[in-house]
């Protein structure tokens, strides 16, 4: 499957927000992240959780490459680069880890693929980027400092790029606090695909939660 780096990182920060997600059932999937691109937002993040959690993937990955090849699938939740390259082959087209880890970047830029590591310090960020990542995820984003470590850390590093994870809420305060800051792009999972919206099954629902986020970041940026 084809992969062009740049054309992914535009469109992380573009839309704003990365809709994070993972479940067992193929089927489920497939309608959430529909769900997600319908919303706005076709950069979307699966995490790597669960048994067979790849095979999963694969199933996802090989539907959207047949029926919309405009969604941007990628995979979380990676910790070593052997995993990594399991979703590499199946099609994903960005990494995410909790942590950050040398051979995954290096698998990574070999293959021209983002990659974004969990950061939660000023010289986990430095490192990061010495490896050659973009967008760094900011991990636990509310954990670590919050908007307040953002400012912080941009003061001094004007030209990083972060993507907070954990901490972020779909709505105007939380969204005007974050990216007032000056982050790029967010990570989103349960406060944007909801429990109770999935629960139902509620796949035009978790579309127009999807729209109004996406919707609310580009408001949030035009003020």
């Amino acid at each position: 499957m084809a992969r062009d780096r740049l054309h992914t990182l535009s469109a992380m920060i573009g839309q704003g927000v990365i809709p994070v997600f993972y479940h067992p059932d193929v089927d489920v999937c497939i309608s959430v992240i529909q769900a997600c691109a319908d919303g706005g937002a076709k950069c979307i993040e699966f995490t790597n959780r669960g048994d067979f959690a790849d095979e999963v993937f694969l199933e996802v990955s090989r539907h959207f490459a047949k029926t919309d090849p405009s969604v941007i699938l990628g995979v979380g939740s990676i910790v070593d680069a052997p995993t990594a390259a399991i979703y590499l082959a199946n099609g994903a087209k960005f990494v995410v880890g909790p942590m950050g880890n040398p051979e995954v970047a290096r698998l990574c830029n070999r293959r021209m693929v983002p990659y974004s590591p969990g950061c939660g310090t000023v010289g986990e960020i430095s490192q990061a980027q010495e490896w050659g990542c973009e967008i760094v995820k900011m991990f636990p984003g509310a954990s670590v400092g919050g908007p307040d470590f953002v400012k912080a850390v941009l003061g001094p590093m004007p030209w990083t790029k972060i993507m907070p994870t954990g901490g972020v809420e779909p709505d105007e305060a939380s969204l005007k606090a974050w990216f007032g800051a000056g982050i790029v792009a967010c990570g989103m999972g349960s406060g944007l695909i909801t429990r109770a919206l999935l629960e139902a099954r509620d796949y035009p629902g978790i579309a127009a939660r999807v729209r109004d986020t996406v919707q609310l970041i580009q408001h949030v940026r035009g003020a």
